[in-house]
């Protein structure tokens, strides 16, 4: 009578604990534990785009504390730094915290024509 009774229930725990076994391990081989809008640490494309960001950053603040670029003009390349930081957000938020390289591709370029205002806001004063 017991061994009818403990039967089913070991099977349901098994299978319970096979589930959760393969869902932890499909959470770390695809997305190694980020989530949407979350960043990866290990994904390099994510953290190529944000170091240029940051880079392009420390470039507008020296732009503006040396005098070589007006705060109109960090305005200007700041409001197209959240645009861009904004589309990253909204890309990541679709692949789990990646980004795809067609993503990355797009982002490099906006973040292009955003270095090159940047470089000549700084050198047409």
């Amino acid at each position: 009578m017991t061994n009818k009774i403990w039967k089913p229930f070991l099977i349901l725990v098994a299978g319970a604990l096979m589930i959760s076994a393969a869902a932890a391990q499909a959470q770390d081989s695809n997305t190694s534990g980020a989530g949407p809008g979350v960043v990866d640490p290990g994904h390099p494309r994510v953290n190529e785009v944000n170091q240029r960001e940051q880079n392009q950053q420390d470039r507008i603040a020296n732009g503006v504390k040396n005098g070589t670029m007006t705060p109109g003009q960090a305005a200007h390349v700041e409001r197209q730094e959240q645009h861009i930081e904004n589309q990253e957000k909204a890309d990541m938020a679709k692949h789990n915290g990646h980004l795809t390289k067609s993503e990355q591709r797009q982002l490099n370029k906006e973040q292009n024509k955003t270095s090159r205002e940047i470089y000549k806001d700084k050198h047409s004063n």
